[in-house]
């Protein structure tokens, strides 16, 4: 789909913003440190497939400690918990570790592990992860990250989906595995023009899957990976068996008299069972509690992203504070997921300049307008119990009419790959096993 191109459909409000939710060149050469540390990028032809590798300057690593030393922190919050935000210990002990011991060449190393590559599509690079299962007949799938995430998220789930008779499964199910950066963000090249929404990025993933030879795939995501997955869904290409999903749309799956209140900002409906109303408060929670970091990357993205171009603590902030809101254990992600994994993510956004430019997407999906029409491809639904929303299955009929699997875990987050790899590979598993031919 080209800048400028969509479907006309009802545009959404900040408030129902809520229900929406590498260049080989990088390997070689970054700016002047003495600005941000952005990725001087070559597009890749299109249609040509070139292999990657991570290998960031040793320059830019020591602008980004010289950086964090000269931090200049705020006052002290006036409460005690988190309603403020991140908390200054929390953020400081993360922040000592990246400036004294926190070591990227593992991050490299693990990414420089599996076989990576870039392609130009439509105008960007995309930076790729592609690892072909050695067991016959295994099923390809494009698995897609989300924000405040990467392809970090995914990495350890990479072992389990492409050769799962390693970790306790069947050869029958196995994948062949690819996962891109979306435009904008980690490795893959940065739009310079408007229109690249979840429904453009779906499209550009047809392209990739066909590129690599796949005439028949499925798709994974959560987060923007769902609302991607989702928007694959309704386009439904030829060769999309299905989409797995492990995070839902309220838009399209909340009851319509819920919908109503719920923007309106009155009580739950009385037609709402007592687990529905639970369902409904949290909703409205997040709505007027969480909701701010999208309401702000959906209307100025461009204000928000000096500070994260500039300041790699301020832009450590702005992702922990998410992170720490939707892992399973509440305000603890380090019990969740490690410091190490963490630094990670966040030292990845650093080093590619893309904290601005990742913010775009939620203005792009804004832009877009709502997309309310259902997915035409058969779908799975798992619903993680750290989840921001955990719609009941009877809610899934309208946005899912050929639903094909639903199940709810009992532990696991919003970064459900990330949290709980073992537990997310086998309901991959399970949510593409009757696709299979």
């Amino acid at each position: 789909m080209k800048s400028g191109q969509s479907i006309e459909t009802l545009k959404v409000s900040r408030r129902s913003l809520l229900f929406t939710g590498a260049a080989a060149g990088v390997a070689a050469t970054l700016a002047s440190v003495a600005g941000a540390a952005d990725p001087v990028q070559a597009e890749a032809p299109a249609g040509k497939i070139r292999p990657f590798r991570a290998n960031i300057p040793e320059a830019a690593l020591a602008d980004l400690r010289r950086r964090v030393a000269a931090t200049r922190w705020p006052d002290g919050e006036t409460v005690h918990d988190r309603s403020q935000g991140v908390q200054p210990e929390r953020l400081k002990a993360l922040v000592d570790e990246w400036q004294s011991s926190y070591d990227w060449r593992k991050a490299e190393q693990k990414l420089n592990s599996f076989p990576q590559f870039v392609t130009g599509i439509d105008g960007v690079d995309i930076h790729f992860i592609h690892v072909r299962s050695r067991h016959e007949n295994a099923l390809p799938l494009i698995m897609t990250h989300g924000w405040p995430g990467s392809v970090f998220e995914l990495i350890d789930v990479i072992g389990p989906l492409t050769d799962p008779t390693a970790y306790g499964g069947a050869a029958d199910d196995a994948f062949h595995l690819v996962i891109p950066s979306i435009p904008g963000f980690g490795f893959s090249g940065k739009p310079a023009e408007t229109g690249w929404n979840p429904q453009r990025i779906a499209g550009a993933w047809d392209v990739l899957m066909k590129r690599l030879g796949y005439n028949s795939y499925v798709s994974q995501g959560g987060d923007w990976g769902a609302i991607v997955s989702d928007a694959l869904g309704r386009q439904a290409p030829d060769g999309l068996l299905g989409i797995h999903v492990n995070r839902v749309e309220r838009a399209t799956t909340f009851p319509p008299d819920a919908a109503q209140a719920l923007m309106s900002g009155a009580a739950a409906p009385d037609s709402l069972s007592p687990e529905e109303k639970s369902i409904y408060k949290e909703a409205r929670d997040f709505l007027n509690n969480g909701f701010g970091y999208a309401a702000i990357m959906g209307t100025r993205p461009e204000t928000i992203g000096y500070g994260l171009a500039d300041s790699p603590v301020g832009l450590a902030a702005w992702l922990y504070d998410k992170i720490a809101d939707w892992v399973f254990s509440r305000g603890d992600p380090e019990r969740a997921l490690g410091r190490q994994a963490i630094l990670d993510n966040i030292t990845l956004y650093w080093l590619t300049n893309t904290g601005p430019s990742s913010g775009r997407i939620y203005w792009e999906n804004v832009a877009a307008g709502a997309k309310l029409e259902p997915v035409k491809v058969p779908a799975a639904v798992t619903v993680f119990p750290g989840e921001v929303y955990r719609p009941p299955r009877r809610w899934l009929g309208r946005a899912y009419p050929q639903l094909i699997y639903y199940n709810a875990t009992a532990k696991g987050g919003h970064f459900a790959a990330w949290e709980e790899p073992e537990l997310f590979a086998q309901e991959v598993r399970a949510a593409f096993r009757t696709l299979r031919s």
